[in-house]
């Protein structure tokens, strides 16, 4: 004895495993495009542009360089994507990504008392000399830009909360207080490099946005043509 079922109750339940399957494809692509945009594809040839530069000895700072040059993307946003994503071991996804290299975040340590006191002498030292914070932290990181992030934030972290713990440190070098005048300069040029880095960063994306549409123009275009032709 056959069963009817009529068409419209069919193409319901295709309508629902279709449904289905589209949810479950789009979460495994959340999965790898939820830190900063990256498609699957584009993660997994990051992962191995990252393994095969720590091979061959290459900084990571170099490396986030040469591959923000590479696809067009910030310098920080790729480094904050590696460092997000290597944060991210406990997702199913990204182990299998991170599968077969040696990625891996390496435990940050907090800076002792005497390390910060050396940091802050540094620092400051090189401050004396007229150059700014920013170029202070890059010169004592040796181009580590991990590193130059935590120096910086140390100092800021200091200044903000233990300004005493500075003063102390430059009466024992004897670095003279910065005047009102020198300190309004070095807060302008550090917010003018902020602005100009928010700016390229919009022009990037802008810039990647119309790379893109352009390109749906072209398949699209070539689409016609094709069809033109048959």
């Amino acid at each position: 004895m056959s069963i009817y079922m009529p068409e419209k109750n069919i193409a319901s339940q295709y309508t629902c495993n279709f449904a289905a399957r589209s949810a479950a494809m789009g979460i495994k692509e959340e999965i790898m495009n939820k830190i900063n945009g990256y498609t699957e594809e584009e993660a997994r040839a990051f992962v191995q542009y990252m393994y095969a530069g720590k091979r061959a000895g290459r900084t990571l700072s170099s490396l986030f360089e040469g591959y923000a040059k590479k696809s067009g993307r910030a310098k920080g946003s790729v480094r904050n994507y590696y460092y997000a994503l290597l944060r991210s071991t406990g997702n199913r996804e990204v182990r299998k990504l991170l599968r077969g290299t040696d990625l891996k975040a390496e435990p940050v340590h907090a800076f002792s008392d005497e390390e910060t006191d050396a940091i802050l002498r540094k620092i400051l030292t090189e401050k004396s000399k007229g150059i700014s914070v920013r170029r202070a932290v890059l010169n004592l990181a040796g181009g580590d830009d991990k590193l130059m992030l935590r120096y910086q934030n140390k100092y800021r972290n200091v200044l903000s909360k233990q300004p005493e713990r500075l003063q102390r440190i430059r009466e024992e070098c004897g670095i003279p207080e910065e005047d009102a005048g020198k300190k309004r300069i070095e807060r302008e040029i550090d917010g003018l490099y902020n602005r100009l880095a928010s700016s390229l960063r919009e022009e990037n994306a802008r810039l990647k946005s119309e790379v893109e549409r352009l390109s749906g123009e072209n398949k699209l275009l070539k689409l016609q043509v094709k069809n033109l032709q048959s």
